[in-house]
């Protein structure tokens, strides 16, 4: 199926690594000019080997920015327009709340999550959506991990800022479907990436069980029977960010294989 992004503009926060980087890979494979975006230039060096096997890095511009600063996320939207133009597609996949026990939990914690998740996000976003509307254009597709809907004890932080960026999600489709721009969401449950170990260490100490022990609740807690692949995540974005989904916006899709069988 050609999904119409051929020669699309299309930003990945977050796209050195995980889920980010797989739906850089899979907008590549469909013919898109593509930016990826980290805070770590070791990150997007590494991301460039793993482009370059697959040959397709020298069509990725790198950026290194710290979307917890605004000036740094406006930046960022600039020199991908200046080296690709105007941007029409955002997918957000960046930043990560820190798993902590509740016993462990300061203020500074759940300050830190909302800087590091929700506001990489909203800053993204603000960035580039109000070029898109004066183009009356544009797809924005937020990867928001689904503890924002099922809270866990040791991800109360981040889930609080994935539950935040979730109303993001649907007021800004509200506010701005009039200018031609859709926002949608994917809700991954767990996940085979490098971020996972850390969740999965987090649970175990909580637990009192091995971290291994802690892998096998997590996939047995899964109807499907099995962690979702990035390249499975990267998928549904890819066509919630394309036009084969142009009456899709304010949506926020459930991607934990029936783990929390729930009718939103």
């Amino acid at each position: 199926m050609d999904l119409g992004l051929n020669g699309k503009v299309v930003l990945v926060t977050g796209g050195s690594k995980g889920i980010g980087l797989a739906c850089a890979k899979a907008f590549l494979a469909e013919g898109a000019k593509v930016a990826i975006v980290s805070r770590s230039k070791v990150n997007l060096v590494a991301a460039d080997r793993q482009l370059k096997a697959a040959g397709q890095a020298g069509e990725v511009v790198k950026v290194a920015a710290d979307l917890i600063d605004p000036a740094n996320a406006r930046r960022m939207a600039a020199e991908v327009e200046q080296a690709l133009g105007p941007i029409d597609v955002l997918v957000n996949s960046a930043g990560g709340a820190k798993r902590t026990p509740p016993d462990d939990l300061t203020p500074e914690a759940w300050r830190a999550a909302m800087d590091a998740k929700y506001f990489t996000y909203v800053h993204a976003i603000d960035a580039v959506i109000k070029g898109m509307a004066a183009r009356k254009r544009g797809a924005i597709v937020n990867v928001i991990g689904s503890g924002g809907k099922v809270a866990s004890p040791t991800h109360l932080p981040g889930g609080a800022a994935n539950a935040a960026l979730m109303l993001v999600t649907a007021g800004l489709a509200n506010a701005y479907g009039g200018h031609g721009i859709r926002v949608n969401a994917v809700n991954p449950g767990a996940t085979l990436t490098d971020r996972l170990k850390q969740g999965l260490e987090a649970d175990a100490k909580a637990a009192g069980i091995t971290t291994d022990e802690a892998l096998k609740r997590a996939t047995a807690r899964v109807a499907l029977g099995r962690l979702a692949e990035p390249d499975e995540i990267a998928n549904v974005v890819l066509f919630l960010a394309s036009d084969k989904s142009s009456y899709v916006s304010g949506a926020v899709m459930a991607m934990d294989g029936a783990a929390v069988p729930t009718v939103v």
